[in-house]
């Protein structure tokens, strides 16, 4: 028979605290409805990405320039997202920017939307290997492309302004509309984000 030893004072208290440490180590998922507001950080988050690109196009597409182009041409403008770029103090995922304004304006119905850069370079190539490999009744020819009329480009920007355990966090983005044309500008919009930041341990 095993004998029993005396379990030494001090040890079951330590125990336990060994057990709450290691439960409070344990990850914790919750899942979230997508267009749920949740600022951890103070930093530049998917909220904000969305409601700024949604409002500023909102903005761009109730100005002047597009009823008197409609008026003028007979025919929706064509627009084309260009380089938005960061110049802010943080890490800033500006392909999702770019993709929420690009959604806001085909869903908008209000303008005809042209494919970037990149898109087009892999749909020239599509038609290229339509030449080779399609059935002529079904190929694409090359030259039709619908050429943009304007283009969308920007910058986001920040200003950091801390005090103590304070933070106060400012976004500023401006997007231009240019007319490819003759290169004049039928807008500019400004948006602006002031955050406040406050934590015991926050760190700079």
């Amino acid at each position: 028979m095993t004998p029993f030893l005396p379990i030494r004072a001090g040890l079951i208290p330590a125990l336990a605290a060994a057990a709450l440490l290691v439960a409070g180590c344990a990850t914790s998922v919750e899942r979230i409805e997508t267009g749920e507001v949740k600022d951890l950080s103070g930093a530049w988050n998917d909220t904000d990405s969305r409601l700024v690109s949604e409002e500023m196009i909102q903005d761009v597409l109730a100005r002047e320039w597009l009823t008197d182009y409609t008026r003028q041409h007979k025919r929706q403008p064509a627009v084309i997202v260009g380089e938005v770029r960061n110049l802010s103090h943080e890490h800033i995922n500006v392909n999702t920017f770019v993709a929420d304004m690009e959604r806001a304006l085909i869903n908008s119905g209000k303008v005809k939307f042209v494919a970037s850069s990149t898109e087009r370079g892999e749909v020239r190539e599509e038609r290229k290997e339509q030449e080779l490999h399609a059935r002529e009744d079904t190929r694409k020819p090359m030259g039709q492309e619908l050429g943009a009329d304007y283009m969308l480009k920007g910058t986001i920007n920040t200003i950091i302004d801390v005090a103590g355990k304070t933070q106060v966090r400012y976004y500023q983005v401006d997007l231009t509309l240019i007319s490819l044309a003759d290169n004049g500008k039928a807008w500019v919009g400004q948006k602006k984000i002031k955050k406040l930041v406050k934590r015991s341990n926050l760190r700079f």
